[in-house]
This record gives structure tokens, sequence and C-alpha cells, in this order.
């Protein structure tokens, strides 16, 4: 500005008055951080994230589906050796209709607990627990080599996963806020829990069972959107809290992530409905 000009004068070129200070607007969302600063036309700076920041993003990001990739595969290698073994028969017949109950009951707990603690453990704690979940999650799991063929379950699990894939990369790449879906999602589930539950005291038909399992894969289709996104805003709220945050940060994404992908995988089992019986 030169003497003689009045603050607040706009200037000839019409851009930012003389003596007013500069504009900033963020770029993308609040959470992600400071990067490098950019002027836009007007005067107006936009700070969009550094080579550094997204690098440290991707990093993390791959870190949370790399830790849902181990345990998806503990939890089939468990299943499989289970039930080549007769090891969850054996458990069944040794504690009648508590082993029924008990392995999902612990893994109930073990999700909760992890849920609730994992961001004031360590992280190697933390990983310990979501791979003994993984693994028990496997010895349950067993069971659908009983129902269904060896086919059927590789179709599902081919099918689940390229669904999961594509609905992933959805979610990482709209620019559509699908958080705001969250508690549609949660009522859904509540809904979804609640039918199951009343289906095991009716009998109930194939059909209601089809139409079940196909809501179960939507819902979960959304919830596999949901912690996409979420995944990636969590990741950018706690970048700067050092690599040890960021490791609690991935067991716990990971973990919704499997859940995803797990309950997804046997809605769409069922609803091949190519079993044995």
């Amino acid at each position: 500005m030169t003497y003689g000009q009045q603050p607040g004068a706009r200037r000839p070129d019409g851009a930012q008055p003389y003596g007013a200070a500069p504009q900033y607007s963020m770029y993308g969302d609040p959470n992600q951080g400071a990067g490098a600063m950019r002027p836009d036309a007007g005067g107006v700076y936009t700070i969009q994230p550094t080579a550094v920041t997204e690098r440290a993003e991707h990093v993390s990001m791959t870190r949370a589906y790399g830790e849902m990739t181990i345990a998806l595969v503990l939890t089939g290698l468990v299943a499989i050796v289970t039930q080549m073994t007769g090891l969850y028969m054996r458990f069944i017949a040794a504690t009648g209709a508590l082993g029924v109950w008990l392995p999902m009951i612990v893994e109930v707990g073990i999700a909760i607990y992890l849920g609730m603690r994992v961001m004031n453990m360590r992280s190697s704690t933390a990983r310990v627990w979501f791979y003994v979940y993984a693994a028990l999650m496997g010895f349950s799991l067993s069971v659908i080599f009983s129902a269904y063929s060896i086919t059927t379950i590789g179709y599902a699990f081919l099918i689940s996963a390229v669904f999961y894939f594509a609905l992933t990369m959805f979610g990482l790449t709209t620019k559509a806020n699908m958080l705001k879906a969250g508690p549609v999602l949660l009522i859904g589930l509540v809904v979804l829990i609640v039918t199951q539950v009343v289906l095991m005291f009716v009998a109930p038909t194939n059909t209601m069972l089809k139409v079940v399992a196909a809501i179960g894969v939507v819902l979960f289709a959304g919830m596999t959107i949901y912690d996409a996104q979420f995944t990636k805003r969590v990741f950018a709220q706690y970048a700067s809290q050092g690599p040890e945050m960021i490791k609690r940060v991935s067991i716990l994404c990971a973990l919704n992530l499997y859940l995803d992908f797990i309950n997804m995988f046997l809605y769409i089992l069922q609803l091949l409905g190519l079993s044995r019986d």
C-alpha cells in the first residue's frame, strides 16, 4: 500500500482491498491438518495438504487395511484347521449348549473391550487382542463347512472380496459425505439384529431368510462405505499425534473394516442358498 491511499479502498485490478487482512480457506476437511498455503484468484489463500501429509495418510490407510487382511487370513486358516481336525465338534460335544453360545459371547466381549480401550492400551497389546478375536471368529465360522459346499463358500468369498473392494474405492474417492448416514445405518443394524433374534424363535421360510440376508448385504455395503470414509477422516485427525497413536487407530479401524467384510460374506453366503440341507 502506498501513502495517500485509504485502508479498505479497492485496488484498480479489483482484487483484495488495500490494508485488508488476507482471506484464508481450508482445503478439504478442517481436521486434515495444515499443509502449504497457495494463493487463489482474488487474494484468497488455500491451505493444501503437502506431499508429506498425503503420504502419511496413505501409509496409515495401508496399515489399517493390512491389519484387516492379516486378520481375515488368520480367520480363514483357523476355520480350515478347525474343520479338518473336528475340533469344533469335539468342543460342542464336551460343552453342550454352552459351547454354542460361549464363543459368540467371548467374541462380543472382546469387540466391546477393544472398542472402548484400544486408544488407551499399547498398540502391540491391541494387536494381540485383535488377532485373538480373529482366531476365535475362525473357530466359530468353521461350521459353515458343514452347512455349505466348498464351491459355494468360494463363490461367496470371491463375490464379497470384489464387492468390498468396489465399495471401499467408492467410499475413499467420492466427494459425498457418507458419514452423515451413520445414524441411519445404526438404526438399520439394530433392526436387523432384533429381526434375527425373533426369527430364532419362529419357523422362518426360505423367503424370509433370503429377505433378511439381502437387507444384511445392503446394510453392510453401506457400513463398508461409511467405515472407509471414517478411517480416512480419523487418520487425518490423529496424524500429528505420533506413530504409536496411529498404530492404535489402525487396530480400531481394522476391527470395523474386518467386521464389515465378515458380515457381508456371511449374508452373501446365505443368499447363495446352496445349503447341504
